[in-house]
């Protein structure tokens, strides 16, 4: 995948309650096809399963970085 992002954002920049909400616009401002990267201080594990809930076979993951200190993860836009 080449690492060309239409958005990012940086999850700790945001209070807990606010990044899952930001994450969802950010990824719903998206064309098919476009690709955000996500950045977070532990393994956003639980946003990939709330993404399988909410958007199936709406979306594409990938981790770029796994720790320790910062997780990258390549979210894409399926049409």
């Amino acid at each position: 995948m080449s690492e060309s992002f239409k958005a990012t954002v940086d999850a700790r920049e945001y209070p807990p309650r606010d990044k899952h909400r930001v994450i969802f616009e950010t990824f719903d401002g998206l064309k098919s096809g476009e690709t955000m990267l996500l950045l977070n201080d532990h393994d956003p594990k639980p946003l990939y399963y709330q993404f399988q809930m909410e958007r199936p076979d709406g979306f594409g993951w990938e981790y770029l970085e796994e720790g320790p200190e910062v997780w990258r993860v390549a979210i894409s836009k399926k049409g």
